[in-house]
């Protein structure tokens, strides 16, 4: 953990404090840093704990933070530190690419993520975006998230609804699906109509369909395609 009383610098240069239990790669960031004249390394950090002393300490204006540390990891310590009164904003660096890391990170704060292949020019753009408030995704976390969001979004269905299509995969019409279920056929019409909203189709066999290639409607043993 590098000493607090580190000088100030000049206002208009950016600065940077480099969170990584890894000792080499902690180094080897510093050193890619260490000649950009609009970028100061103001202290180091060896887990997520130090990382938030760090930042209360210092004040940077950017913590590059590893995720998987002793102690804090890289999750816990953006949260700490985006809660906390300094205006420092926090870029992922690590090797994660997963989609749950990557939620991970983003939902306790973080204003970018980045992976260790990054080129020096790409992290000295990064950080600069960072300081200015943008948000920076490493191009692979960038296609992920679009990918995630063309995902479907899951549908939870009703334990009635579910009876309901139950019986509409039996091929029972509404009125026996009123009386199987002890209910009236304007009620069942109503829960079909949500199904379809949910489902997004617009008659009885798509929901069905739907609804098993989604998993929400299993039936091993009968014929599905009723």
């Amino acid at each position: 953990m590098a000493d607090p009383t580190t000088p100030s610098v000049p206002a208009d240069r950016i600065r940077v404090i480099v969170v990584d239990d890894h000792t080499v790669m902690r180094a080897g960031v510093v050193a890619l840093l260490a000649s950009e004249p609009s970028i100061d390394i103001v202290g180091e950090a060896d887990n997520g704990a130090q990382a938030v002393e760090l930042v209360a300490d210092l004040a940077p204006d950017v913590a590059l933070v590893d995720l998987r540390m002793p102690v804090l990891d890289g999750v816990a310590a953006t949260e700490r530190i985006v809660a906390g009164p300094a205006p420092t904003r926090v870029l992922i660096l690590t090797t994660y690419d997963t989609d749950v890391e990557i939620e991970r990170a983003v939902e306790a704060g973080a204003i970018g993520y980045l992976l260790k292949d990054t080129t020096r020019e790409q992290l000295v753009d990064a950080i600069r975006s960072a300081a200015h408030g943008e948000t920076v995704l490493a191009p692979k976390v960038a296609q992920r998230l679009v990918a995630r969001m063309r995902r479907p979004a899951p549908v939870a269905l009703t334990g009635r609804e579910l009876d309901v299509l139950n019986a509409v995969a039996d091929g029972l019409s509404n009125a026996d699906i009123g009386k199987r279920l002890v209910i009236g056929e304007a009620t069942v019409k109503t829960h079909l109509l949500r199904v379809f909203s949910k489902l997004d189709v617009n008659d009885r066999t798509h929901a069905v369909v739907v609804a098993m290639e989604r998993g929400l409607l299993v039936r091993p043993d009968r014929d599905a395609s009723a």
